[in-house]
């Protein structure tokens, strides 16, 4: 068996995160990684007539650049995992039928990017592939449409509300390297809902989530970690994990952090409580955790992203909001 403990499975074979690529819009390039990412877009539209056009184009833009850069060819990639926010994964299907690679299209809103790489490096564990490459993508624009209020209404955004990432980033996952960060170890949680229905306060209803996977990764795997991050919970989300292990007695404190506290700088962009969205752990993973990894500052990452998988209609139907979070234990 390669399942260890209750929820996480072990790669026995190595899976080499090869490469990634990332793109943002003008915000997140205004911000403490602006000068990491390998693409900044300073027109969120990007030239086309709607924000939702504009996303597919972020996304179908990673993943040919990450192939223009490795010289990769179709034939060589096996499939193309991705999803996104926006209803029907459109950004994702869309983008596929632009790329026509094999595609596989998966929701699992923000922690998507985890949910992607777990799923590839089984997959090319299992040997049913040799390349895989996994993307996502958010854009402020589109899922303020969709999830809250039109822009054009000038709506009041709540102090716990966090900003969507404007951005995208392609990881190409293989069974061929020759060193390099590598998947270890993938803990896929459980829906964790703690009754929280407040669609602004995105940090309070994925938190518990989190906290839940990152336990059980830790004590499946007894991995001690250089580094924990988990997705997009913003500060109200990072502090509530943080009280949850520091009840628990195992703090996490001195070596965990959220790619939602990282992206932006919250003092000085107004993003209330942080980065959210699919692009949010993508893009910081890609253009600022992976290379991390790569220079040698931290041999041992446990990425774990985050998602609150409501809908409008659920929300306006008075449901809470249900938590899920996948962890990736990645190696130097």
């Amino acid at each position: 068996m390669k399942k260890i403990g209750k929820q996480t499975f072990s790669i026995k074979d190595n899976v080499f995160i090869r490469d990634t690529y990332t793109i943002v819009g003008k915000k997140e390039g205004q911000g403490p990684l602006g000068n990491k990412f390998h693409m900044v877009v300073e027109d969120d539209l990007w030239g086309e007539d709607s924000w939702e056009k504009s996303e597919l184009k972020f996304q179908k833009t990673a993943v040919e650049k990450l192939m223009e850069a490795n010289q990769l060819k179709k034939n060589q990639i096996d499939l193309m995992i991705s999803g996104d926010l926006l209803n029907q994964i459109t950004s994702s299907s869309f983008a596929a039928r632009a790329i026509q690679l094999p595609y596989i299209g998966v929701y699992g809103a923000c922690s998507t990017m985890a949910l992607t790489m777990g799923l590839g490096s089984l997959l090319i564990d299992g040997g049913f592939a040799e390349n895989i490459i996994c993307v996502t993508s958010s854009h402020f624009c589109s899922a303020e449409r969709q999830y809250r209020l039109p822009l054009e209404m000038g709506g009041q955004r709540h102090m716990s509300a966090q900003w969507t990432v404007t951005g995208s980033a392609a990881v190409w996952l293989s069974k061929n390297g020759s060193g390099g960060p590598r998947i270890k170890n993938v803990t896929f949680g459980k829906i964790t809902d703690l009754g929280v229905k407040d669609a602004n306060n995105m940090g309070a209803a994925m938190a518990p989530a989190a906290y839940d996977t990152l336990s059980q990764h830790i004590k499946d795997t007894g991995i001690n970690y250089d580094l924990i991050v988990t997705g997009d919970l913003g500060t109200v989300g990072k502090g509530i994990v943080n009280k949850m292990f520091n009840e628990d007695n195992n703090s996490i404190e001195n070596k965990y952090d959220d790619c939602g506290t990282i992206i932006f700088d919250i003092e000085k962009q107004d993003v209330h409580s942080g980065g959210s969205g699919c692009g949010c752990s993508a893009t910081v993973f890609g253009a600022f955790l992976y290379r991390k990894l790569l220079d040698g500052d931290i041999k041992k990452l446990l990425f774990t992203s985050t998602g609150a998988l409501h809908s409008p209609t659920a929300t306006l139907q008075g449901e809470s909001i249900p938590g899920i979070a996948h962890s990736v234990g990645i190696e130097i």
